[in-house]
């Protein structure tokens, strides 16, 4: 039996240590692949499908966002979303009311909660909640195909977001990079369509 010397052991662990390190790279790119540039998509599917626009229109419940809270996005049938980033100073909790997705709520910068949303228009609920509606800022959309698949991408707020066929992806008129998805049920809910997708 060959006698194992200390350098060979050695060569040993740092070829183990050196296919591991191959794998959790080659992990880590799989993985990053999966990521969307979502601007791109967004593009590609206008020039394929064409855009629509749309506007918010459904009256929300609004409540302060606690300080460093994070709201994790929760879609009836389907489970998590997104999540925010940690709330900061004038942060909104913004839940839809749309039962078909479980009256999901987001986090809503303060700077962009007063560009998109006015308010109160009535007295709280019990709970605390204050009823706001939508300023009604039209958004530029285009539909994911089936073709497409479901897809990843990262949202404005640095999370991971799920895009599945028959969702919209939003789009800001001024901010080309303030994109998101918003699920099919609650774009039929929520959103009043100005214009169907055109070329």
């Amino acid at each position: 039996m060959p006698r194992i010397t200390g350098s060979t052991q050695l060569r040993g662990v740092f070829s183990k240590a050196f296919c591991l390190g191959i794998a959790l790279f080659c992990q880590h790119m799989s993985h990053a692949q999966d990521v969307v540039d979502v601007v791109e998509y967004f593009v590609r599917a206008q020039d394929a499908r064409g855009a629509g626009l749309a506007r918010k229109s459904k009256p929300v419940d609004v409540r302060p966002a606690k300080p460093e809270e994070i709201i994790v996005t929760m879609i009836k049938g389907e489970g998590k979303e997104t999540q925010s980033p940690p709330a900061k100073s004038g942060d909104m909790v913004v839940r839809n009311r749309c039962p078909e997705t479980g009256n999901e709520q987001i986090l809503v910068r303060a700077a962009t909660f007063a560009q998109r949303y006015e308010g109160p228009v009535g007295p709280p609920d019990r709970d605390g909640w204050l009823p706001y509606r939508p300023r009604g800022v039209q958004m530029r959309f285009v539909v994911v195909s089936e073709h497409d698949g479901s897809f990843d991408f990262i949202a404005p707020w640095g999370e991971r977001m799920v895009a599945r066929p028959g969702d919209s992806i939003v789009q800001d008129l001024n901010n080309r990079k303030d994109i998101y998805r918003v699920a099919k049920a609650a774009f039929a809910c929520t959103y009043e369509v100005l214009r169907e997708p055109q070329r």
